[in-house]
């Protein structure tokens, strides 16, 4: 992002709109998504026994749904019809997808994928998308390695839309792979 866009992005989250993407920005934009998500988050805790818990076991496709397309999505240039999603996070994606083409159709557009039976990068450990709990978006301008707001570009609206379904935006929270978006605290 530009200066001004974090800027505005400073001055949407409350902290001094200085330009200067650090720790208080960090901490004041982790504050406000947190203030967007439901009171209880009806979304587990990330240890693998709460997530187990919650949504089964990894790689379990018994679980999942093919959720209609809310907006217009294309991967790798060709329109899916349905994502395939766990079941307990259909409706919830569907509203947070719908929220996010509202303000930001482009980005809904560049679908990356959701149920995929995978470990998490660098790891052994299932990856939320294992679960079907997860969903990327535009990872061509929000690289897993790209911190965001720097380098990547994922607007905060989209982060807002999630967050308002109680998933964690991870550009927000990691400050890189804001391409991501998981149901989880």
């Amino acid at each position: 992002m530009t200066a001004a866009q974090i800027k505005e992005v400073q001055r949407k989250v409350g902290t001094n709109p200085d330009g200067f993407w650090g720790p208080k920005s960090i901490a004041a934009t982790q504050k406000y998504l947190r203030a967007l998500m439901p009171k209880p988050n009806p979304w587990p805790k990330t240890s693998q026994a709460a997530l187990t818990a919650f949504y089964g076991r990894a790689g379990d496709e018994s679980k999942l749904v093919n959720l209609p397309a809310p907006a217009p999505m294309f991967y790798e240039g060709k329109r899916i019809k349905t994502i395939r999603c766990h079941a307990k996070v259909a409706a919830s994606l569907s509203r947070a997808l719908t929220g996010a083409h509202s303000v930001f159709p482009d980005v809904v557009a560049v679908y990356g994928g959701c149920y995929n039976n995978r470990s998490m990068r660098g790891g052994n450990t299932p990856s939320l998308h294992a679960r079907g709990a997860a969903i990327d978006l535009w990872a061509s301008k929000n690289g897993n390695k790209a911190h965001w707001p720097v380098a990547a570009r994922m607007p905060l609206g989209v982060m807002e839309a999630f967050a308002r379904e109680g998933w964690l935006p991870a550009g927000a929270f990691w400050s890189r792979d804001a391409m991501h978006f998981q149901a989880t605290q």
